[in-house]
């Protein structure tokens, strides 16, 4: 999608486009009042006051009518600079724009920008005639806090997009569409995945029997994953003291990201929002030799984090999830081979879920920020260097983003192109000097001596709630034979006849271990069909009588029309050659 906040010519256009919303507006509610309508990622908005009325989805193409008779009438955009009492005495009806003016500092340039019977209060700069802005979709509209204060008053926004020709607005739309057929709330909804109650907490989520079976698939997948590797499993509180984040340097760099702490016992918990402080004192419970490690320590945790309200998206950014997460304790020689060891176990991972498009980004502290990150310049020097140089030997591509590291050390994120054309981090490993020191972590050398051991922190799935929604989007809910919660669902032409065939054949494949279905309900059979249909389940099974006498199954694949009739036995090893295959729906 193309950038509208940065890009010059979009960003001039759309903000021009708000102008004329606004104009339109004024005509049709001479009442209305605007606070401001800047560029966002989406496009514009506007916030307007229009007394006691109320936008409604009736109102949007009445808006866009009479946008399209201003952008026709053609009128040139006319800047004007004033003076602050110039521009108070023309505002002076509209506490909104007095509110801007008053709240200006002194020496700033104001100025205004009119066309025709409309003049707004605009820094700018803006297109020279409204008939640039033709190309133009209103999209949806909201209530806002005026300043965002819960205190102040609702206002309506509106949000716009504008672009310069009607083909790239038709695509820009055509991507919004695609969007919203992917959008994992949507089909987390509709596919029974999870759900979210207020009454239980917003950003909590519960999930439903087919969410919970992805979710365990997924864990016992990386698990196994991780067993074969050597690392070793262990399961930790979700509710810790105050003083183990203390002395992990979350309290002072992450507290205000924490939910608040609770007070009892004359001691103060928390729940935690990452688990290698406790990792850590797992390590420090015992004395470990140099020929111990590397010591590969991993969990499937439950973490939380109070993310504000306007930022919660579904399962992708909760307010509760679960980390793939590990902390491998390593002697310093061992960096190098260990960090390739977790660099080849994601893209082993990646090959099994076909992910293809993906980049590499060496995530650096911001040496011109220092207040967010702790330790001292040796040792992030030290480690974002040895992480250089791991990459170089490896000889992977990959590009540097300072300020993006962790507050104790650098990283390497794994940037996966989604459908839709985002960025999205799905895995991660970090190097880390920092929280050895701060627990005193120590192994005894080849030489008798207590030293200091290296972590590295590394996330796979990373948080299984976000790669879920990841994986939703990517395949539109149409998850893959060895994901899928439901695989095969079997349906009986009439009950009376073939249900009892009907039940063998269920109960042969869940011998198999294949998760099955079966729906017998008293419906006609073209209405269960397209039930399995919209549940997007990988294979339905119609059983008549030729399948009941012969001892077949007719098979049709979700997205097919085809049906297939084969041997049970065959059609079975159909199933298992294709889970063993695993790459997603694309």
């Amino acid at each position: 999608m193309r950038d509208f906040v940065n890009d010059v010519e979009l960003n001039t256009l759309n903000h021009s486009c708000a102008h004329v919303m606004a104009q339109a507006v004024k005509h049709l509610y001479p009442q209305a009042k605007f606070w401001v309508g800047p560029v966002v990622e989406e496009g514009f908005y506007y916030d307007i006051d229009l007394g006691d009325q109320t936008i409604t989805d009736d109102d949007l193409p009445k808006i866009e009518k009479e946008m399209k008779k201003i952008c026709k009438d053609g009128k040139r955009i006319v800047r004007h600079e004033v003076s602050r009492e110039e521009a108070l005495k023309e505002f002076a009806d509209d506490e909104y724009k007095v509110d801007l003016i008053s709240n200006m500092p002194e020496g700033t340039v104001i100025s205004t920008y009119s066309q025709g019977d409309f003049t707004d209060l605009c820094r700018g700069p803006h297109v020279d005639t409204v008939k640039k802005c033709k190309n133009f979709k209103l999209l949806k509209h909201s209530g806002a806090y005026w300043k965002g204060d819960k205190n102040n008053k609702v206002l309506q926004r509106i949000y716009g997009v504008c672009f310069p020709t009607k083909e790239e607005l038709d695509e820009h739309l055509a991507l919004l569409e695609e969007a919203k057929e992917r959008d994992h709330r949507k089909l987390g909804k509709e596919l029974g995945i999870f759900m979210f109650a207020d009454l239980v907490g917003r950003g909590l989520p519960m999930w439903l029997p087919n969410g919970f079976t992805v979710r365990r698939i997924l864990s016992d997948y990386i698990m196994d994953k991780e067993l074969d590797l050597g690392y070793e499993h262990v399961m930790t509180p979700s509710v810790a003291n105050v003083a183990l984040y203390k002395t992990s340097g979350h309290w002072d760099h992450y507290k205000d990201d924490m939910f608040p702490a609770m007070e009892m016992d004359d001691e103060a918990y928390v729940l935690r929002p990452m688990n290698c402080p406790e990792h850590m004192m797992i390590y420090k419970s015992q004395l470990h030799s140099y020929r111990d490690l590397p010591i590969r320590m991993a969990e499937i945790a439950n973490d939380f984090r109070f993310e504000a309200s306007g930022a919660l998206t579904g399962i992708e950014r909760a307010r509760a999830f679960t980390q793939n997460d590990s902390h491998i304790f390593l002697r310093p020689d061992q960096i190098a081979q260990e960090f390739k060891e977790v660099s080849k176990l994601i893209l082993d991972v990646y090959k099994d879920f076909g992910f293809t498009d993906y980049e590499f980004r060496l995530s650096l502290r911001d040496p011109e920020d220092t207040e967010k990150y702790f330790g001292n310049d040796e040792l992030w020097e030290k480690s974002e260097n040895e992480l250089r140089a791991v990459l170089n030997d490896m000889g992977v591509k990959y590009y540097e983003a300072k300020g993006e590291a962790a507050f104790y050390g650098p990283k390497l994120d794994v940037q996966v192109k989604s459908a839709l054309g985002h960025d999205v981090t799905l895995s991660t490993i970090q190097l880390d000097y920092q929280l050895p020191e701060r627990f005193e972590l120590t192994y005894v050398d080849e030489n008798g001596e207590k030293v200091r051991p290296v972590v590295i922190h590394r996330a796979i799935l990373g948080s299984l709630d976000r790669f879920i929604a990841f994986l939703l989007e990517e395949t539109k809910g149409v998850l893959p034979l060895w994901l899928a919660p439901k695989q095969v669902v079997v349906l009986p032409v009439k009950n009376e006849y073939h249900e009892e065939y009907a039940k063998e054949v269920v109960k042969k494949l869940r011998k198999a271990h294949f998760r099955v279905q079966l729906d017998n309900r008293d419906e006609k059979l073209g209405y269960r069909i397209r039930e399995a249909q919209m549940h997007k389940i990988p294979y339905e099974l119609v059983l008549g009588n030729n399948e009941r006498d012969e001892g077949t199954v007719t098979y049709r694949q979700y997205g097919h029309t085809e049906q297939t009739t084969v041997p049970f036995d065959e059609f079975v090893a159909l199933l298992n050659e294709e889970v063993e295959k695993k790459a997603l729906n694309k």
